[in-house]
């Protein structure tokens, strides 16, 4: 009975835990509130300055304020066509469109900046945001294509588009530029330029002369083809009554070569022939010669009874 009455106070205070414990889950469930994924919250309490919270916070009623902001990625388009196309170094203008993507910076100073001049609910509103940074997008444009010819527009873009980052990096307090892509870009057709305007006007004199040079060269390239063509051709055509040449030649070497043959075969056989023509008359003379003896023998005698 002693033990027990010993272990008493243990339990009683064992219990007064668990009930304490309970009571910080129960508050920790009901004043909890969770940031969700692209979000932010601001906690504002009475004589202390807002508090940025990213993941989650114990909301008190009655001492807490809080206001959520969306930090989602945004994209900011800016056109520049026709005769608001961008004015490059050597004064031709360019057609281009760019997509600036823009969220808020997830750093407290930041965040609570953004809060000031734009409003927490319009943080992240495209139009509003669309709205504010615009003429600074549009802008840093202008002055990054002032240091570029409309050639190295097209040949440095990776160049012009970290020129561009550099400008307006310092120009978006509060927000981060995450990325510059550049989605058109050509040069302003001459038939959209203003002859009365200075730059427009140079612009006109330069691709005037740059299109008459293109031309010339073009017209080199095509003459030098039309050369190269006819040179082929002829090399061909030369090769060709080469070729036509040599058959002829070969052509008649064999016939040549079989007229030779027939002419000795003809030789030889005349030859033969001749031979054997030869070998006839001498027959037929040893033949003659050989039946004329006793006919001469018999005369002979015969003429020699008559005398006797």
């Amino acid at each position: 009975m002693a033990d027990l009455y010993a272990v008493f106070p243990f339990l009683i205070w064992l219990l007064v835990a668990g009930v304490v414990c309970l009571g910080l889950i129960a508050v920790y469930r009901i004043f909890y509130v969770k940031v969700s994924h692209g979000n932010i919250m601001i906690i504002y309490s009475s004589g202390k300055a807002p508090r940025v919270v990213f993941t989650g916070a114990l909301i008190y009623p009655k001492i807490h304020k809080t206001e959520m902001m969306r930090i989602s990625l945004m994209c900011v388009e800016i056109d520049h066509r026709g005769k608001e196309g961008l004015i490059c170094k050597d004064n031709i203008r360019a057609d281009i469109t760019v997509a600036f993507y823009i969220r808020v910076n997830e750093y407290a100073p930041d965040i609570l900046q953004v809060a000031r001049d734009i409003g927490v609910d319009l943080a992240s509103d495209h139009d509003t945001v669309s709205a504010h940074f615009a003429p600074k997008f549009s802008e840093a444009l202008k002055t990054a294509a002032k240091q570029f010819t409309l050639d190295q527009l097209f040949e440095e873009r990776l160049r012009f588009r970290n020129h561009i980052r550099e400008i307006i990096d310092d120009n978006i307090k509060g927000y981060i530029l995450e990325d510059v892509a550049i989605d058109y870009l050509e040069q302003t057709p001459r038939s959209l330029l203003d002859p009365d305007n200075i730059y427009d006007a140079e612009g006109i004199r330069k691709i005037t002369e740059m299109t008459a040079i293109q031309n010339i060269i073009t017209n080199e390239i095509k003459r030098d083809q039309e050369l190269t063509i006819h040179k082929k051709n002829l090399e061909a055509r030369q090769a060709e009554m080469e070729l036509e040449r040599q058959r002829a030649e070969l052509e008649a070497a064999h016939e040549r070569e079989i007229e030779t043959i027939r002419a000795r075969e003809q030789g030889e056989l005349f030859k033969i022939q001749e031979e054997e023509r030869l070998k006839a008359e001498k027959f037929s003379l040893q033949m003659r010669r050989e039946l004329g003896l006793p006919e001469k023998k018999r005369i002979s005698e015969e003429d020699e009874k008559t005398k006797a």
